[in-house]
């Protein structure tokens, strides 16, 4: 029988940036979160040039909607019942069952799906139904985790590399896989989260060792420094990403 595992360290929640201290959380916390940082340096490249409809599949709190051109675009966001799972509440979207997209085909221009795959069980159904309500000729935009640590657990499945992501979309007419960062910038990645997970006092073991990590913080500082600077100037092998951004054409 399989042991139960305890998310001891959730993922912040990604919300749009609405208001002023929606900003200062949306953009600072890419000081230290560079999966956040790498996606959205990716996605703010292409969202701006989408037109007609747009489907953001899996969309959580739609934080890159602000991203599209208002009156170039008409957008739909779809997320599963149970997106609470997740700590999502949007009301402003429409509920699903996580495979079955609830639109005829050729409806949708554009497609935007951000950090889900790695959470769909069944995850070809999922991209196969991506394809039939996209119109051909459509474009999409999908980031998926490779370097990433096991979250929202249970509901975290897979992590894909692009051998299998070129076999998952084959039936789209074009795909183009670019790896986010590289292994330089997913150890300090890593670094950055064990700082993160155990600064956090919620156990008496973190509250004694707290002065330990203390003074281990210029470790941090310099580990912050080196992820930054990696991602600039693409230091170390892009065979080891944190992530993978994936367009296609239909």
């Amino acid at each position: 029988m399989a042991t139960a595992i305890k998310e001891g360290f959730r993922p912040v929640k990604n919300e749009p940036p609405k208001n002023l201290s929606g900003k200062i959380k949306f953009y600072g916390r890419m000081l230290l979160d560079f999966q956040i940082l790498t996606i959205y340096t990716d996605i703010k490249k292409e969202l701006p040039k989408f037109t007609g409809r747009v489907l953001d599949v899996g969309c959580g709190q739609s934080p890159y909607k602000f991203l599209l051109n208002r009156s170039e675009t008409v957008y739909t966001g779809i997320d599963i019942v149970d997106a609470s799972n997740f700590d999502y509440k949007n009301s402003d979207i429409t509920p699903f069952d996580g495979e079955n997209i609830p639109f005829e085909d050729n409806t949708f221009n554009s497609v935007i799906c951000t950090e889900v795959l790695e959470h769909v069980y069944n995850y070809q159904a999922l991209v196969n139904e991506m394809y039939r309500v996209c119109k051909p000729g459509a474009n999409g935009i999908i980031t998926i985790p490779f370097s990433a640590r096991y979250h929202y657990i249970p509901y975290d499945y897979f992590r894909y590399t692009p051998s299998a992501l070129i076999k998952i979309f084959s039936q789209f007419s074009a795909v183009e896989i670019t790896p986010r960062g590289t292994d330089v910038l997913a150890i300090a990645s890593k670094i950055i989260v064990m700082f993160v997970r155990n600064i956090i006092p919620n156990t008496l073991l973190k509250i004694l060792l707290l002065p330990v990590w203390i003074i281990l913080l210029p470790f941090l500082v310099l580990s912050v420094l080196i992820a930054h600077i990696s991602r600039l100037f693409n230091l170390g092998s892009r065979h080891d990403p944190i992530g993978y951004t994936l367009k296609f054409i239909k």
